[in-house]
C-alpha cells in the first residue's frame, strides 16, 4: 500500500467516524491567508521531499532555519520597546527607565507632525504635538531626547519615513556632539516610503523624489555610517491595514525589490548595500502560520538577492528582521486578554527566528501605554528568553509536517503576487494602479465579515463578552509638556544664527534641484539649527506634495 493509499484509508476508517461524532469542530479551517488547514499532516503533504536534505543547517543558504548557525544560543534577540511620548524630556525618561529594566535597544516613535515634516508650532501640528510619539523640531530637541544615552554604545531604531534623512542627520549631529563619530553609530532607519503610499499615509512628496531621498541615505551611509541599517522594509503596517500573511510577504518583498533595483540603477553595488537592508514584520496570533511566515521570508529573500540581483556576498542574502506584535489585535474590551495575545505573538516571532522584538502593551487600545504596561511587555520577552526554553535550540519547529507545508505554501503564494506586481511594472507602478491597496482592502473586508459572522472568534468582542468592561487609567499628555516644547522651539529660532540657517537651506535647495546627494546638505542645515519643517519645506518647494492615491 502506498503512503497516499494509507492516508486515505486512515481518513475513511478512523477520521470520518470521529467527524460524524463531533460535528461542531469538523468543519473546514483556514489560516489568516485563507490557506486550508488539514486535520492531520503527514510526510505525503511535503511532496515526497527528503526534508533533512532540503532544509540543511542554520546559517546556510537559503537560511530557512536561520541566518546564524547558533541563533539564540549565541545571543538573544534585541529587546526593543517602541516608545516616544509627550516631549523629548518625557521620552528620554522613558528610554532610560527601559534601559534600566533590561531593554537592549532603543526604538523611537515620533509624533505625526515630525513624521510629516511640520514643526511643533505649525498650525497643522495643533492638537498632535507629542500625542503618538516624541516631537522633534530641531537639534535642540534631539539633544534632550538622547541626553545621558551614549549613542556609540546603544543600538537605536527610528520609525520615520518621509523625513527619514532629516532625522538621520539629527542623530548623526547628536552623536558628533557626544564625541561619537558617524562610523561608530549603530541602528536602523525605517526609511520605507513605499508602504506609506500603500498602507499608512505619512508621505509628503511624490514617489519619484521620495525614492531619491531613500537612495541618498543608502549611498551616504555606505560611505560614512557603515554600521547603520539604511532601511527597514516594513510589512507590519500593511498587515495592520488588513493584509494577510501571504500579502505581507509579497508586498514587502516587492517594495524591497524596487528599492534595490533603484539603487542598482543609480550605480550602487548590490553587495555594498545588501548587507545593510533590514525588514520589519508583524507577529499575528496564528502561531504556526506566523512562525512559518518568518521561515519562508528568509528563504524568499535569499533567493531574490542571489538569483534576481546576482548578489555574491552571503551577508547580502541574509534576511535580518525586527518583529512587533500585532497592535490591531488589541482590544479595549477585557484588556487583560491582550497580555495573552501578545505572548502568543511574541512566541511566534521567537520560534520563527526574529533578531529583534517589540511586544505591545496591554492598554494600547485605550491610549499610549503606561509605564507599568510597558514594563510587563518587556518582562514578557524576558520570560520567553530565560524561562520558556524556546531559545535553547535553533528552529525548534523544523521538520514539522504542518509547519514545513505552511512554509512552502506561503512562499509559493507570495511569489505569485510578486509575479503579478512584476507584470504591472514593479511596486511603484502597481501602487499607482492601486493593486496592493485593493488587495489589502479586500482581505480586511473578508476578515471583518468573518468576525461579524463569528466564523473567526475574537475573545471578549464577538464571543465571551462582558457587559461592563473595567475602566482603565490611560496615559495622558499634559498641556505643559506641549508648551515647553513650543518654548524651546521659539528659543532656538531666536538664538540661532539666522544667516547661517538661510545659507544652509539655500545649499540644500541647490542640491535638491541638482543630482548630488542631499544628506550632507541636510546635515549642514540641522547643525545650524534649521528645523525639520524648514528643511521639509525646501523639499516641498522643489518636489511638490503627493496627493492621496485612490485605488478604486
Amino acid at each position: 500500500m502506498t503512503a497516499s493509499e494509507s492516508k486515505e484509508q486512515w481518513r475513511e476508517e478512523t477520521l470520518e467516524p470521529l467527524r460524524r461524532r463531533f460535528p461542531e469542530r469538523s468543519g473546514s479551517f483556514s489560516t489568516s491567508s485563507d490557506l486550508d488547514v488539514e486535520t492531520v499532516y503527514t510526510a505525503e503533504d511535503l511532496g515526497g521531499f527528503d526534508y533533512a536534505e532540503k532544509l540543511g543547517y542554520p546559517g546556510e543558504y537559503p537560511y530557512t532555519r536561520g541566518v546564524q548557525p547558533n541563533m539564540y544560543r549565541g545571543r538573544l534577540w534585541t529587546m526593543r520597546q517602541y516608545a516616544g511620548l509627550a516631549s523629548p524630556e518625557e521620552s528620554n525618561r522613558r528610554y532610560r527607565y527601559l534601559l534600566e529594566q533590561g531593554q537592549t535597544g532603543l526604538s523611537v516613535a515620533f509624533d505625526l507632525p515630525t513624521q510629516t515634516g511640520y514643526d511643533s508650532d505649525h498650525p497643522m501640528a495643533r492638537g498632535e504635538v507629542g500625542r503618538v510619539g516624541v516631537p522633534i523640531s530641531s537639534l535642540a530637541d534631539m539633544e534632550v531626547l538622547f541626553s545621558g544615552i551614549p549613542l556609540d554604545r546603544v543600538s537605536t531604531s527610528m520609525t520615520i519615513n518621509a523625513t527619514a534623512s532629516i532625522l538621520l542627520a539629527l542623530y548623526i549631529a547628536v552623536g558628533k556632539k557626544q564625541g561619537a563619530p558617524p562610523d561608530s553609530l549603530n541602528g536602523t532607519l525605517q526609511n520605507d516610503i513605499l508602504k506609506e503610499y500603500i498602507a499608512r499615509g505619512t508621505y509628503i512628496y511624490p514617489p519619484g523624489p521620495s525614492m531619491r531621498l531613500v537612495r541618498d541615505v543608502f549611498q551616504y551611509c555606505s560611505r560614512s555610517v557603515p554600521r547603520w541599517n539604511t532601511i527597514s522594509i516594513s510589512g507590519y503596517h500593511m498587515s495592520e491595514a488588513g493584509a494577510s500573511a501571504v500579502q505581507e510577504l509579497a508586498f514587502t518583498f516587492a517594495n524591497a525589490i524596487a528599492y534595490v533595483q533603484s539603487a542598482v540603477d543609480a550605480g550602487l553595488d548590490v553587495d555594498r548595500i545588501g548587507g545593510r537592508l533590514s525588514f520589519f514584520f508583524v507577529a499575528q496570533s496564528n502561531l504556526f502560520e506566523e512562525a512559518a511566515k518568518f521561515r519562508a521570508a528568509r528563504r524568499m529573500w535569499a533567493r531574490i538577492m542571489r538569483e534576481r540581483f546576482g548578489a555574491e556576498v552571503p551577508r547580502s542574502w541574509m534576511l535580518r528582521f525586527h518583529t512587533q506584535t500585532a497592535g490591531v489585535t488589541l482590544t479595549a474590551q477585557q484588556p487583560d486578554n491582550n497580555v495573552i495575545r501578545t505572548t502568543v505573538q511574541a512566541l511566534a516571532a521567537v520560534l520563527g527566528g526574529t533578531q529583534s522584538l517589540h511586544v505591545n502593551s496591554r492598554d494600547e487600545a485605550l491610549g499610549l501605554p503606561t509605564e507599568e504596561a510597558v514594563r510587563l511587555s518587556l518582562r514578557t520577552q524576558q520570560i520567553l528568553a530565560h524561562e520558556s526554553g524556546v531559545a535553547e535550540t535553533v528552529d525548534p519547529l523544523a521538520g514539522s509536517y504542518y509547519v514545513e507545508s505552511l512554509t512552502d505554501r506561503l512562499e509559493e503564494e507570495a511569489f505569485r503576487h510578486i509575479e503579478r506586481i512584476d507584470e504591472l511594472g514593479g511596486a511603484v507602478a502597481a501602487l499607482e494602479d492601486g493593486y496592493q491597496v485593493r488587495e489589502i482592502h479586500e482581505s480586511a473586508y473578508r476578515h471583518q465579515q468573518a468576525v461579524e459572522r463569528e466564523e473567526r472568534i475574537v475573545v471578549g468582542v464577538n464571543r465571551y463578552r462582558e457587559s461592563a468592561p473595567p475602566i482603565e487609567k490611560a496615559q495622558s499628555i499634559e498641556s505643559e509638556e506641549t508648551q515647553a516644547q513650543l518654548r524651546r522651539l521659539a528659543r532656538v529660532r531666536a538664538e540661532r544664527d539666522g544667516g547661517q540657517v538661510e545659507a544652509a537651506l539655500a545649499r540644500l535647495e541647490q542640491a535638491a534641484r541638482g543630482s548630488e546627494n542631499t544628506v550632507p546638505a541636510i546635515l549642514d542645515c540641522v547643525e545650524a539649527y534649521a528645523t525639520v519643517g524648514e528643511i521639509a519645506d525646501v523639499f516641498r518647494g522643489v518636489f511638490g506634495e503627493q496627493r492621496e492615491l485612490t485605488p478604486f
